[in-house]
């Protein structure tokens, strides 16, 4: 009777939690769904109450097309996005892994402070640099060039990179690195051959953070890009959120969220299980 009554309680358990999960999957998902069915609705449909989500007269692609004809293209503004984003990832990884290696296995004057100053500006509101930001970058010859832009998203991630590099390489125990010396491994090998496949996770996060970062990223992108050719895809939406006349094309909006959404999704799918390991490392010794 007690084993009964035992069963039946672990079933209510595991039935509980798997309702728990499957109502959460579908609150997250859903907004997805529906912003995606959405831009696939004809521009009068697309003026009406939202319900249904899904087009009632027929998928049109419409909304991708009136996307496409606003500044110099969706094409245009898609590649100074992906542009920006690769360049920030790259650039982001290189300095993040040498310096977090660095913070890690080297012993130097003021080690500890050096780190603290770096970790300690995340806390500044970005709004409070962003004249500084821009004197700088006129000054540099920078102002409203892709490379000036990609600067600054690069000198915003760096403290969380630093700060996760550390940690990871702080995880890897020291007698695989003593191994490495005694068979002969200078330190650009131990970096590049010994280290750097053990705190692959933590790169692959910091680069993950990075590219979300720089894809949608806005503030920056509209403050210190004047000219429309070098229009981010964020700072293209701003332009067509004001709309022609005053009018908004909530279609041409939702086919806009569309775009900018699918490749987040898709890295974060993609690398969900570099990012976990990522984001643990250094938690558990």
């Amino acid at each position: 009777m007690a084993q009964a009554v035992s069963a039946r309680g672990k079933l209510a358990t595991r039935l509980a939690r798997h309702s728990t999960g499957i109502i959460a999957s579908v609150l997250f998902v859903a907004p997805i769904v529906w912003t995606v069915l959405s831009a696939f609705k004809p521009a009068a449909e697309a003026r009406l109450p939202p319900l249904p989500p899904w087009p009632t007269t027929g998928f049109s692609l419409e909304n991708y097309a009136t996307l496409n004809s606003f500044g110099d293209g969706l094409w245009a503004s898609a590649q100074n996005s992906i542009y920006v984003s690769v360049m920030t990832v790259i650039l982001s990884v290189i300095v993040s892994v040498l310096a977090g290696y660095g913070f890690s296995r080297f012993r130097f004057p003021f080690k500890e402070l050096f780190f603290v100053l770096i970790l300690s500006t995340i806390m500044i509101p970005f709004q409070s640099i962003l004249t500084p930001i821009f004197l700088v970058l006129t000054k540099l010859g920078l102002h409203n060039t892709l490379t000036g832009l990609v600067g600054v998203y690069v000198t915003l991630q760096l403290p969380f990179s630093i700060f996760m590099m550390r940690n990871a390489f702080d995880a890897v125990p020291r007698e695989i690195e003593e191994a490495a010396r005694m068979d002969g491994a200078s330190n650009l090998t131990m970096l590049l051959k010994v280290m750097l496949p053990l705190v692959w996770p933590g790169v692959v996060t910091i680069a993950l953070f990075a590219f979300l970062g720089a894809w949608n990223e806005f503030l920056a992108a509209l403050v210190l890009m004047t000219d429309q050719s070098k229009f981010t895809l964020p700072v293209m939406m701003t332009a067509l959120q004001s709309g022609r006349f005053g009018a908004i094309d909530w279609g041409a909006v939702q086919a806009g969220v569309t775009v900018m959404m699918v490749p987040c999704l898709i890295l974060f799918l993609a690398l969900q299980r570099f990012y976990i390991r990522g984001l643990m490392a250094g938690a558990i010794k």
